[in-house]
Order: C-alpha cells, then sequence, then structure tokens
C-alpha cells in the first residue's frame, strides 16, 4: 500500500535524478578547462612555490652564510647542510643538499633565510625515475643570478665581513657577569 509519504519520497527521488542530468547536461556544453601542456603555456600564481634555488650576490659571491636555519624550520628534514670559513671570515656552505623526494615545498626556508638564499622559483618540471637524481646537490641548486631580491646583500646591510681575520691579541677578553650584578 502506497502511503503518501512514500509517493513524495518517490517524487523527490526522481526530481533530484532529473535535476542530475540536467547540471551534467549544461557542463558539457561548456568550455573545456584542459590546457594543452606543454604546447600552450601555463599561467602560475605569484605565490606559486616551485623548485629550490641558491643564489648569489651582485658581485658573484654566494648569499648563504650556512647559517642552518632553513634545515631547522624545514618539517620534512629535508635540508642538510655543512658549515665551512673562508680567509676572510665568512662562512659558507661546504655541503649543502636537499632531498627533493621528501621536501612538500611549504616555503619555510625562505622565509626564514636572513640572506635571501633560498629562493622557491615557478619551475615546477622536477619529476624523475630514480630517487637518486632527487638528491640535489650544492652545484645543482647553485644559479647565477640575485633571484627576486637583486641589491640584496647580508654582508654589506650588517657589516659583518671583516676585512682581516683576527689573531689571538686582538680578541676581546670575556666579561666577568659576577662584575655585572648589582
Amino acid at each position: 500500500m502506497f502511503t503518501l509519504k512514500k509517493i513524495k519520497n518517490i517524487i523527490i527521488s526522481i526530481g533530484t535524478i532529473i535535476r542530475s542530468i540536467y547540471l551534467v547536461g549544461l557542463q558539457a556544453l561548456n568550455k573545456r578547462e584542459t590546457i594543452l601542456y606543454p604546447d600552450k603555456p601555463i599561467c602560475l600564481s605569484d605565490r606559486f612555490r616551485g623548485k629550490i634555488v641558491l643564489t648569489k650576490n651582485q658581485d658573484g659571491t654566494e648569499r648563504c652564510v650556512a647559517c642552518g636555519l632553513c634545515a631547522v624550520v624545514c618539517p620534512v628534514n629535508c635540508i642538510f647542510l655543512q658549515k665551512s670559513e673562508d680567509s676572510n671570515g665568512r662562512w659558507y656552505p661546504k655541503i649543502f643538499q636537499i632531498n627533493m623526494a621528501r621536501c612538500i615545498f611549504c616555503g619555510f626556508c625562505e622565509e626564514a633565510c636572513p640572506t635571501l638564499a633560498i629562493q622557491l622559483t615557478k619551475d615546477f618540471e622536477l619529476s624523475s625515475y630514480s630517487r637518486n637524481s632527487l638528491l640535489y646537490k650544492k652545484h645543482d641548486l647553485l644559479v647565477s643570478s640575485t633571484g627576486k631580491y637583486h641589491s640584496y646583500n647580508f654582508y654589506h646591510k650588517s657589516k659583518l665581513l671583516k676585512s682581516n681575520k683576527c689573531n689571538n691579541k686582538c680578541k676581546a677578553k670575556p666579561v666577568d657577569t659576577k662584575s655585572l650584578l648589582p
């Protein structure tokens, strides 16, 4: 026996099916959203984060001072670096590696870098057939340009670069902290 409630449910179900067919038919007539890459270029957002690069200053020196903040802030621990020092007292990364198989392109390393050395570009073609080729070393990451920030130079802004290395005679003596107490 059909009750009024069952008839109402059948009519609503048929109406829902007809509405779904109508909406699918409308979408079939709309313009396609498929982009025929690589024949047509892809327009990426300004905030897109792709391949990681290490930039240089305008004078050709590396911007990275091997502070390690990028490795500390990385949530997946894909950055490894080892610090070294040159004859002028400037730090630089002796070893700098990024495991792109683990990288989630969050951009934290770019935000944490005080020298603006690490930058995420719009390059997104990073696929590979082997995992070993996704371990990018320093020579793979280092580019000859200044990247997004052309006039920035950390050592000139902070005035930290020493012209000569200080020998043991000119080092300041350690401060006695007990003498500072009231």
